[in-house]
């Protein structure tokens, strides 16, 4: 016999006292943690649990009895449904509160790391359009939204260009307008649309795999690049040249339009043939006077503004003096290894991403430094005693490790390397905080400075000093 899923509660007039360290609103029922998205602390809900476990319930929101006195208007149509700016209805000072918070407490909580304070976080300038890279996906099914199924209406089914259902891998909701990237990046997304819907280009459906149009990358520079990169399931050349003709010939500010055939069963394309049907094979980012090249695959901060914020930390963190050897891990295309060249004795940057390497090279020769080194390879596998040897021991380490922090084997080898200094740079306090408990034996926590580059939702940058201890 079929097991029959058990009816979850629905708890009532519950009030919301907090945010916690995912983003999620949190509330207390009956001595069990209640977390659920878009509700901040002061609203009075009703939540509709969807999970329960021992020590904790998740669910969302299904009426709001009070709104808290800190809510205000989120500003776009689409919050609520989409995963991303899942804090608008929170005051931007109030989450720079949140997020500080969340790096103090991680740091002690996980680290068991010990100091006086931290640096007050660096907010964005700008809290809107502020990101330089987003990547949509088609569907040949879009998200209906439950008003438009409540409603009963005949409704009909069209195919989106957007983003991701939080949590569902298969559901796209149709984006009319997105408040992350400046423009073409909307008026891109929407005239790809009109046109495939015109001219019979089907859609992708994840699930049966079938379509020709799969996703659709925008990136911007401040210099004014634009790039769109077209991933397509098979290709259909007629059809293919038919839509980047006409994107073409409607955004002549793009000045890198690249396609990929992905007919994988994942949506990466880093291990992909990416072709260059017009203009450069990359854009061009510039800051404080040196020029960065982004490939399709090229890895660089998707705040522009802010990542010369969080650099200018790193480099003060650094303390270098010019006769420094500087070691710059996962380095991706070499901009913060270029950053503090002209700081340091020499510098070398290692990234597991050989494409990006090759960029970080080129780079360093538009740019004229002459004193970087760059080495492509799994990082753990690279610093071993022998490479030491070859190249030499750092008195400066600094990491820039993506969300899932260093390998133990890296922290191993800069036990051995010690370094004087290491600065860290994390997107994920957590991992941070984890790896910063595997260098206590030789290393202090000295300094601390969270950099906010995602605003509306929870994510952090930080950056922390661990100075080497006299043992």
């Amino acid at each position: 016999m079929a097991r029959r899923n058990k009816k979850q509660p629905l708890l009532e007039k519950v009030l919301i006292e907090d945010i916690a360290a995912e983003g999620k609103a949190l509330a207390r029922v009956d001595n069990k943690v209640v977390f659920t998205p878009f509700a901040i602390p002061g609203d009075v809900v009703d939540i509709q649990i969807t999970q329960k476990r021992k020590s904790y319930m998740e669910g969302y929101v299904t009426h709001y009895h009070e709104y808290s006195p800190l809510r205000i208007d989120a500003f776009c149509e689409h919050f609520g449904m989409c995963g991303g700016c899942k804090w608008q209805s929170l005051p931007y000072a109030e989450q720079l509160k949140f997020k500080q918070r969340q790096v103090s407490d991680q740091l002690r909580r996980i680290g068991r790391a010990e100091f006086d304070e931290i640096s007050p976080i660096i907010g964005s300038e700008k809290t809107t359009h502020y990101r330089n890279k987003l990547e949509f996906t088609f569907s040949n099914s879009r998200w209906l939204t439950k008003e438009e199924i409540a409603s009963r209406n005949d409704i009909s089914v069209e195919p989106a260009l957007g983003f991701h259902i939080p949590g569902m891998f298969d559901k796209v909701f149709d984006v009319k307008n997105c408040y992350l990237q400046p423009e073409p990046s909307n008026s891109i997304r929407l005239e790809v649309r009109k046109f495939a819907l015109q001219h019979d280009l089907t859609f992708y459906n994840i699930r049966s795999r079938e379509g020709l149009l799969r996703n659709l990358i925008i990136r911007t520079s401040c210099t004014g690049d634009v790039m769109a990169i077209f991933s397509f399931f098979y290709d259909d050349v007629e059809k293919r040249e038919q839509l980047l003709d006409h994107i073409k010939n409607c955004f002549p500010q793009i000045t890198s339009l690249l396609y990929v055939i992905n007919p994988k069963a994942n949506d990466t394309i880093n291990d992909l043939d990416i072709i260059t049907f017009s203009g450069n094979d990359y854009i061009l980012e510039s800051m404080e006077g040196l020029k960065f090249k982004i490939g399709p695959k090229s890895f660089y901060q998707t705040n522009s503004e802010q990542a010369y914020t969080l650099y200018k930390v790193t480099r003060e963190f650094a303390g270098l003096t010019g006769n420094e050897l500087v070691y710059d891990l996962y380095t991706g295309t070499g901009t913060i290894a270029q950053f503090v060249a002209n700081s340091s004795s020499k510098v070398i940057g290692i990234e597991y991403i050989p494409e990006a390497i090759e960029d970080a090279k080129v780079n360093s020769a538009i740019n004229g430094i002459s004193n970087v080194e760059f080495f492509a390879g799994d990082i753990k596998n690279i610093l071993v005693d022998s490479f030491f040897q070859e190249h030499g021991f750092p008195d400066v380490v600094i990491l820039d490790p993506p969300r899932a922090g260093i390998h133990e084997d890296v922290a191993n080898a800069l036990l051995q390397a010690n370094p004087s200094r290491i600065v860290y740079v994390s997107c994920n306090p957590a991992t941070q905080a984890r790896d910063i408990a595997l260098l206590s034996v030789k290393y202090k926590l000295i300094r601390v400075q969270p950099v906010d580059m995602f605003p509306h939702t929870h994510h952090v940058e930080n950056v922390v000093l661990l100075q080497r201890m006299i043992l």
